[in-house]
């Protein structure tokens, strides 16, 4: 990078996720916290429609939220595409201008956190910011992510799991297979998908058959969980290959199980950070959290989440969040911030892993020598 200018970001945002909103929200925060200083920003903006959109270099943020929607849709996909590709020239020089010193993904969920845009951006062989393609792809499917943390040895809930082929094909067994192994309470989830959309909890069959085929709504692939009375833990990982874990935080839902209502809607659910919990559980929580993130080899930054059982204090890992919430008020820089590490200075240190992991990259050979 041309030391006589400011580092470029390409932040991007929307998407066809239905996090979109929540998306926008992360991007106006982020934006609003750089240190224009040292950072120029490029707006990407994709909508729920799927196109992107491009907007001019900015030296300083927008001065409300609604600006992030609003830019040049000349062009669209199309030129959007062109600036992320130009950036593969990195030569000094007369492409100076057009190069994107890293792009910073803020989309949750659906092709935001499930790899996809992060292929893109290594066949671009631009740097960028969080888990790289195997370990957004896994920490997105709920049920792959099982299978990595059963390997790593960490304690789970017990489930099944099943695709919509299997359903329509053998309802019976899968129903009696949950029952058997599950019993009632349980939960049914879509196995790719974020912000708890389609989730649902069942006490009876016909309750059960009802919140599979609405799962099946939003995936082709199901997993249903054992009922635990828990409380629901997590932990903020940061880091490249020396990953670092941050206090212990407790999610205090206002409905039934923290679904999308209780993230988004009505505003009730409130946060305990740290977790008020026995100093030796919260160090072993805190290690489970860096062991599942080194698991889906895990890059720059993820939320880990955890149930603890109220009966015993048994913990059992949920799932990694590899893009999780990232508004000042959200779970993740919050648990940060009670570490020692406020917001500004996150966001310096993930601009600065996904350098360091990129230039790592380009180390390596791909082709004989």
């Amino acid at each position: 990078m041309d030391k006589q200018r400011k580092m470029r970001v390409g932040l991007v945002y929307g998407g066809k996720s239905g996090e979109h909103e929540v998306s926008l929200s992360t991007a106006f925060a982020v934006m609003n916290a750089f240190d224009f200083d040292k950072y120029e920003m490029i707006p990407f903006f994709i909508t729920q429609a799927g196109e992107w959109r491009v907007g001019s270099l900015m030296n300083a943020p927008f001065a409300d939220k609604e600006q992030l929607k609003l830019l040049d849709a000349k062009g669209g996909t199309v030129q959007a595409m062109d600036m992320l590709f130009r950036s593969l020239d990195r030569s000094a020089g007369t492409a100076a201008e057009s190069v994107i010193d890293v792009m910073f993904p803020l989309i949750h969920g659906t092709n935001g956190e499930d790899g996809t845009i992060q292929g893109l951006f290594e066949m671009a062989n631009v740097p960028y910011v969080g888990a790289g393609v195997l370990a957004s792809a896994v920490g997105m499917d709920k049920a792959f992510m099982k299978l990595v943390f059963a390997d790593a040895g960490l304690p789970q809930v017990q489930y099944v799991h099943f695709i919509g082929a299997e359903w329509n094909r053998d309802q019976e067994q899968i129903l009696r297979q949950t029952e058997e192994e599950l019993g009632y309470p349980c939960f049914i989830k879509p196995a790719n998908l974020g912000s708890s959309v389609g989730i649902s909890k069942a006490r009876n069959r016909a309750e059960l058959i009802a919140a599979i085929e609405l799962a099946l709504q939003y995936d082709r692939k199901v997993i249903i969980e054992e009922f635990v009375d828990a409380r629901e833990v997590e932990v903020s990982v940061l880091g490249n290959d020396e990953p670092q874990a941050s206090v212990t935080g407790e999610i205090i839902s206002s409905n039934e199980f923290y679904d999308y209502k209780a993230k988004y809607i009505d505003g009730k659910s409130g946060m305990q950070i740290p977790a008020e919990l026995d100093a030796e559980l919260a160090a072993s929580i805190r290690e489970m959290a860096v062991r599942a993130y080194r698991a889906i080899d895990g890059s720059g930054l993820s939320r880990v989440d955890f149930f603890v059982r109220r009966s015993d204090s048994q913990v059992f890992i949920n799932e990694v969040n590899t893009m999780p919430g990232f508004t000042p008020y959200s779970m993740y820089p919050l648990m940060w911030k009670e570490t020692g590490k406020p917001y500004q200075q996150l966001l310096d240190d993930l601009i600065e892993l996904a350098l360091n992991r990129y230039a790592a990259k380009q180390k390596l050979h791909y082709v004989n020598v």
